[in-house]
């Protein structure tokens, strides 16, 4: 009579996992349930799939990069009133990564627009799909490093295996030459291939002031905005309506 560890151990060699490490309890629900062979075949099958269900959107999450967590559900409608949360949850059938659309954010710093982008990355995750993000600064660092290496093609083909890139705070910080250049060719690159979640702080006509040339400015907002769901977002900082807050 072989025992509950041997034959753990037996599934684990097959892959497994999710199985073995559960094993005895499975067996217990079952007795207790007065399962069937086949009831019991099919609640190994299903628990070993929710298993590496569990495990997959968990290593995505932190290949993910995000700098923190923001969920969806702590996002304030109350105070944040230009964008309403019917907006937010169309999106999340996720159809606009599907057709290979964008979701760009606009307005002043503060306002949420990184915390949008950060939850519906976590509720893409949670879907099934891949996503990576950076900060604009980052990306350019990263971009220019590859660069210098010779590896800018190897970096761009790295960041074409996410489903969607999110870029957040474009504009904060204006771009050299090489930057520039370098940022187009990743946009080009994500074209009608793959989505983007871009967040900020400037309104498409101004995004000449950053790029300081308009000639590269253009085709990239250009690309950008073909196939994109635009939200202009307003109002007060949430940082500093806390800080206000705390000082009282």
């Amino acid at each position: 009579m072989p025992s509950i560890d041997q034959v753990a151990r037996q599934y684990r060699s097959l892959c497994l996992s999710g199985i073995a490490d559960h094993l005895e309890q499975l067996l217990s629900q079952a007795e207790a349930g007065d399962s069937s062979y086949l009831q019991f075949a099919d609640c190994l099958i299903r628990h070993e799939q929710q298993q590496r269900n569990s495990k997959r959107v968990e290593q995505n999450r932190r290949r993910a990069g995000f700098p923190l967590h923001k969920s969806l559900e702590e996002f304030d409608y109350r105070f944040q009133t230009t964008i309403s949360k019917r907006e937010v949850n169309s999106l999340l059938d996720f159809g606009f990564i599907d057709n290979r659309d964008n979701v760009v954010f606009i307005g002043p710093p503060g306002v949420g627009k990184t915390h949008l982008a950060i939850g519906i990355g976590l509720k893409a995750i949670e879907a099934g799909y891949k996503v990576g993000f950076h900060t604009a600064l980052g990306l350019m660092e990263a971009l220019e490093l590859a660069e210098l290496k010779g590896e800018l093609k190897k970096k761009i083909n790295q960041l074409l295996k996410f489903d969607c890139l999110i870029i957040d705070e474009l504009g904060y910080l204006p771009m050299n030459k090489q930057g520039m250049h370098n940022l187009f060719q990743l946009i080009n690159a994500l074209y009608e291939y793959r989505s983007i979640i871009l967040t900020t702080n400037k309104a498409f006509t101004d995004w000449g002031e950053f790029f300081f040339d308009d000639n590269v400015a253009v085709p990239i907002v250009d690309r950008i905005i073909h196939h994109s769901h635009i939200f202009m977002l307003g109002g007060e900082s949430y940082r500093l309506k806390a800080k206000l807050n705390n000082s009282y």
